[in-house]
């Protein structure tokens, strides 16, 4: 048998050594023999023959051929058992020969792309197996530890029921549960059995209700869907936690940890229907103990459904109101019950016109419903658009409740939602906008504009072609056309500037306006039938002028006749929109023309009046108008005096604003009585929405015959209050204004304290706020307008204290800004500004590291109940704190940017060494949170470290480059090196920022760094600098991608024309492979492809040898096949062909005709621990093959 394997191994070396072969007959060969069934590890002679036959032979195969071929070998290596007797060399010896020439750099049998592609599939990194989606025991039994742990500490808490310290446990330990068995990372029965095992006998049932909240909040969203003895194994918790006899008392209602008490009871229910429903019955019956408290439970949704269907005239009682507000903030629950809220409860209450409940449904939401998901508030505003286009929501007070939940609901939005909300609605954005309201549709786009400026959306770019927000900024147009201020257009990213002044639209003159209003009031002296004047001043298509009538009858007459009542009701509450915007117009210009003294006075008289007096139009309505023109100079001036006027000159809005915020309390959950304050504010300050005023007035008077909806928890000022935020930033535009702007703020900034009855802003991704967002306005403001007040330090202080201060009867010391910032900053003289030390910045950075990446407990700011706090944990608000407080600091975006990098790249003795990596990631965050100027500085330092001599000169650093450029080891080491500092936090930074800010990298490298890099080390540096984030630009911004692309190459030639000889030449080319294969593909094979071996000719012809040919090969390899493919293949055989015989032979694959002669190599050593040199015996001509 052997002597028959010898001869037909010498047959087959015979028959391939013979010149009429054919090109692919060595290949055909090496696969019979690989792929023999004969071919087993234990056949000894057999294997050490065949893979010495192969190795002789395997010179002639085409490069793909040698892929498959390693392939096939490494996986007969794997048929070889892991523990064998020591006679099992020889084969492994035979084996491993073959491979190592097939590996050899000198052989170039493939790139070596391919070789580490078909390795990393057999031998993947690492050895633990992706358990996404799959059971973890592991993580099981932690998550009973954690529950056990919080069982005990709950016994021996004193203050347990009112919640305690340990409540923040229970809520963390809920979400986690629901989260890891929601996604099958844990098993919800195993979890209960085993939590059963460990905590029987031990007597612990003080944290039983709360462990049954935890429970009951993943079965109760879940059980649908899952089967029944799934949940079984809960029951034998009940007889373990609730031994007793006799009927637990029904807790006391009034404090918040009463609903806990009712979980268990609550999750027999869900049993019990899940048992009905699959038509079985539960052979347990509920627990004795439990009897009262199912009694008393009801199901809240279900019972506001019915009164709908029954269009009960009967108001909702405010306790059930209150109590269905408080179960959806419950973190743990509130997706599902917003979800119930959205799809079914609202939609079912519209179908019914049951008005009252809708209008008390949206106060809700308006003012207690918190951590809404955004693509649930992105669907109500769909709702409310369609709303607002019913019949029957053409009353004022339904109405108005309507357009400002939807205005609640678009300048809430956060910046990082606006793009993935709005872009599902591409093929329909009607749905989202508003089809008439001019100002809502004015509130999106300045939304919209800030929050591309906030994420840097058109960095880069200079039109909004092409951009998911083209349709929606045209839709707008074709819905309400209207321009800009010069002003506020300044404030918006370049490309949307662009659209607007494309879009332009012509206004009605001030000349135009004034003449219609005189034709119209001639008309209605010199009408005389009231049904004619009603009919012709109420029919829709007539001029929206009415209100500019009413002005000019008080201005001539002081007095409004029952015609002008009539007309007002019959206009009706949608209508009355575009005369309140005509009549702001018309105010502008006539306050422009009067003559002051008496005249102005009067005018002012008569506008309060309207407000006031009469109830025509709203305060709120009429501020949002005035705030959204387009006056421009002395005009706009004028228009924010009246809104000045309005606010402060009669004391009716005043004193609302004085009574409401002395009077209550922005924490509504922790107050007992706050529906009767609110019910005595109403009683002192009635709403008066139907013109209650001017039916009084008229002769004789009209009896109002509108019955006005419940009102549950609004009021003129926190109606206000989303219109307040509009105002502030229309005056921070106008520099002219800006004391007028401090004047608001010191008479009206104490409403602030309220602003957590908005709702709430997203800007960290998956991190979701509630609608207290004082801090959120103040960052959003702070960032937008960076340039409007990078020389404004008193109004940004003015600004800061307004709102923060707002709230200091309310926060605990230390909740918000630093004490370092409140002594210094706070009191520093306008001429004599606070500049922090360096010692500053490093202990703003530390209370952020020992927040969000150490978990200190206790933490550097007050615990609170996150489920009503502005941010849902302590990271999010040490983050939005952290950047208010430099973005308000009296020194400049670049200084304050410079400052937080020196935190890591100075010495700092308040900086511990073992934690560098923690400080580096929160600098990451801020600094990318911040405006451009904070941010931008890291190119300076980056430019500083590439012209070092450490870069620069070939003398500095002897070392091999990595070295240089390994942060872990130079840390380590206690080598610190700059470019190695500085490598790792531009990584930080880079990692942390969005595609917006990382778009400025291709127009660094290229204008910055492509004069600068002339050396092998700067081009790597380069390379390190970047290379981490190329799978970002591929998957968000291809155009950067390209350009990036481009420039690798250029810096490329740059040091191939700078360098004698490129010493490293193989990781050069790796990468570049890496980046063509992975990234760019073909985009920019004609640009870079050919000048990448142009650059390569002239390093081969300048040099006498190539010490990194390998690095560089691999490189044009990978270009190759990950991007350009053979689309430059006529061009580069050319150049290959003009290359010296090593590069000519380690680049024969790149086109398919080249025919290389590859060098003789002398056979390997067996013994060797480095790669086989190639055999002399290889074909002279080897045929290269795609």
């Amino acid at each position: 048998m052997v002597q028959m394997e010898t001869q037909l191994q010498s047959i087959f070396e015979e028959v391939v050594k013979t010149e009429i072969i054919e090109e692919a007959f060595p290949g055909m060969v090496c696969e019979s023999l690989i792929n023999s069934d004969t071919l087993e590890w234990e056949r000894t002679q057999l294997w050490a023959l065949t893979f010495k036959l192969v190795r002789k032979i395997i010179g002639g195969v085409d490069y793909k051929g040698v892929r498959d071929l390693l392939k096939v070998i490494l996986e007969k290596i794997l048929t070889i058992p892991n523990t064998v007797s020591s006679a099992v060399v020889q084969q492994l010896l035979a084996a491993r020969e073959v491979i190592a020439y097939i590996l050899e750099r000198n052989a170039c049998l493939l790139p070596a792309y391919f070789a580490v592609t078909e390795i990393r599939k057999l031998y993947p990194e690492g050895k633990l197996p992706h358990w996404h989606k799959q059971r973890c025991p592991v993580l099981e039994d932690q998550l009973v530890d954690l529950v056990v742990y919080a069982m005990e500490r709950s016994e021996t808490e004193e203050k347990f029921d009112d919640g305690g310290t340990s409540q923040l446990l229970w809520q963390h330990l809920s979400s986690q549960l629901i989260f890891f068995v929601l996604f099958q990372f844990a098993s919800f029965p195993h979890m209960v059995l085993s939590l059963h095992q460990k905590l029987a006998g031990r007597g612990l049932i003080k944290g039983r209700d709360h462990l049954m909240w935890v429970l009951l909040q993943f079965i109760s969203g879940s059980i649908q869907k899952n089967a029944l003895a799934d949940f079984l194994p809960v029951m034998k918790l009940f007889d373990l936690l609730y031994p007793e006899k006799e009927c637990i008392p029904v807790p006391d209602i009034n404090k918040p940890q009463s609903t806990h008490a009712f979980a268990m009871t609550c999750i027999w229910i869900h049993l019990n229907r899940k048992a009905q429903n699959d038509n079985s019955k539960l052979q347990i019956p509920i627990p004795h103990s439990l009897n009262l408290h199912h009694d008393l439970i009801h199901s809240i949704a279900t019972r506001v459904i019915k009164l709908a269907h029954a269009k009960s005239s009967v108001a909702l009682a405010p306790a059930l109101v209150e109590t269905y507000s408080r179960l959806l903030v419950y973190m743990e629950i509130e997706s599902l019950g917003i979800k119930g809220f959205i799809s079914q409860l609202l939609p079912t209450v519209f179908k019914s016109h049951a008005w009252g409940i809708l209008h008390t449904l949206l106060e809700m939401f308006s003012y207690r419903m918190h951590h809404i998901q955004p693509h649930y508030r992105v669907q109500l505003l769909s709702h409310l658009h369609t709303l607002a286009a019913v019949a029957q929501t053409n009353q004022n007070q339904l109405h108005l409740c309507v357009e400002s939940t939807a205005l609640r609901l678009i300048t809430a939005l956060g910046s990082s939602e606006v793009q993935p909300q709005f872009t599902r609605f591409l093929s329909d954005p009607k749905t989202v906008l508003s089809a008439e309201s001019e100002e809502l549709n004015r509130a999106l786009i300045l939304t919209l504009a800030r929050a591309t400026h906030v994420t840097d959306f058109f960095t880069g770019s200079d039109s909004i072609q092409g951009t998911w927000c083209k349709d929606i900024l045209q839709t707008i147009m074709n819905f309400t056309p209207h321009n800009w201020a010069s002003h506020t257009l300044s404030c918006f990213p370049g490309p949307l500037q662009a659209f607007f002044k494309q879009n332009n639209v012509p206004q009605e003159s001030r000349f135009n306006l004034k003449k219609n209003v005189e034709e119209e009031y001639r008309k209605w002296k010199s009408m005389s039938n009231e049904n004619d004047i009603i009919t012709h001043f109420s029919m829709q298509g007539s001029p929206p002028l009415f209100l500019c009538l009413l002005w000019k009858m008080l201005l001539e007459t002081d007095h409004i006749n029952q015609i002008g009542y009539r007309v007002l009701e019959r206009i009706g509450a949608r209508a009355l929109v575009a005369h309140v915007r005509t009549f702001a117009d018309f105010l502008v210009y006539e306050f422009s023309t009067s003559a002051g003294g008496q005249q102005l006075n009067k005018c002012i008289e008569i506008l309060n009046d309207m407000v006031w007096k009469y109830n025509i139009v709203t305060l709120d309505r009429l501020i949002l108008c005035l705030a959204m023109r387009s006056h421009e100079g002395n005009e706009a001036q004028v228009c924010y005096f009246i809104i000045q006027l309005l606010l402060l000159k009669p004391n009716d809005f005043r004193n609302r604003v004085s009574d409401f915020v002395k009077e209550n309390s922005p924490e509504h959950w922790l107050q007992n009585d706050w529906h009767t304050k609110h019910m005595n504010y109403h009683k002192k300050y009635p709403e008066k929405l139907y013109f209650e005023g001017l039916a009084e007035q008229v002769d004789p008077p009209v009896q109002i015959q509108s019955p006005y909806l419940p009102i549950y928890f609004g009021n003129v000022c926190l109606r206000f209050l989303p219109v307040f935020d509009i105002v502030i930033h229309r005056f921070l535009e106008l520099l002219p204004v800006s004391k007028s702007l401090e004047t608001l703020l010191d008479h009206l900034g104490g409403l602030y304290k309220f602003h957590g009855e908005l709702l709430r802003i997203l800007i960290p991704p998956n991190t979701f706020m509630n609608k207290d967002r004082p801090v959120t306005y103040l960052y959003n403001t702070l960032h937008y307008y960076e340039m409007h007040l990078r020389d404004r330090a008193y109004l940004k202080r003015k600004l800061v204290h307004a709102i923060i201060g707002s709230l200091k009867d309310n926060r605990p010391q230390g909740w918000c800004l630093s004490d370092t910032y409140l002594k210094c900053a706070m009191n520093a003289r306008e001429d004599n500004p606070w500049v922090p030390d360096d010692s500053y910045y490093c202990r703003l950075i530390g209370r952020l590291v020992d927040n969000i990446l150490l978990g200190k407990s206790p933490g550097p700011f007050p615990n609170c109940d996150w489920r009503f706090n502005e941010f849902p944990n302590p990271a999010a608000h040490a983050l939005h704190v952290t950047c208010v407080e430099l973005m308000a600091l009296a020194v400049s975006g670049g200084d304050v940017g410079n400052a937080l990098l020196n935190v890591v790249l100075k010495s700092q003795p308040l900086v511990p060494r073992e934690n560098i990596t923690a400080w580096m990631n929160a600098i990451g965050l801020i600094i990318t949170a911040l405006p451009e100027p904070y941010w931008i500085v890291l190119h300076d330092r980056i430019v500083g470290v590439i012209s070092s001599p450490s870069l620069t000169s070939e003398t500095e650093w002897v070392g091999y480059p990595f070295r240089l450029f390994d942060f872990t080891a130079c840390h380590q080491s206690y080598s610190e090196m700059s470019c190695s500092y500085t490598l790792a936090l531009a990584h930080a930074v880079w990692h942390h920022s969005s595609i917006g800010q990382l778009s400025l990298i291709p127009k660094f490298l290229t204008e910055v760094l492509l004069p600068l890099v002339k050396t092998e080390f700067q081009l790597l540096y380069v390379y390190h600098l970047v290379g981490p984030f190329l799978q970002r630009f591929q998957q968000e911004r291809t155009r950067c991608m390209i350009e990036i692309g481009v420039a690798f190459y250029d810096m490329l030639l740059n040091v191939d024309q700078c360098s004698t000889h490129l010493n490293y030449m193989d990781p050069i080319c790796d990468f570049l492979y890496h980046m063509k294969y992975m990234f760019t593909g073909d985009s920019i094979k004609e640009q870079i492809g050919v000048a990448f071996y142009d650059m390569l000719l002239n390093v081969d012809q300048c040099s006498t040898h190539l010490n990194y040919m390998d690095p560089i090969c691999d490189f044009l390899y990978h270009m190759k096949y990950m991007f350009t493919g053979d689309s430059i293949k006529e061009q580069v055989e050319k150049i290959i062909c003009n290359l010296k015989p090593a590069l000519k032979l380690r680049l024969r694959f790149i086109t398919h005709i080249s025919k290389m002669e590859p060098a003789a190599v002398p056979p390997p050593a067996i013994n060797s621990g480095s790669p086989a040199p190639q055999s002399s015996q290889v074909p002279v001509s080897l045929p290269v093959t795609q």
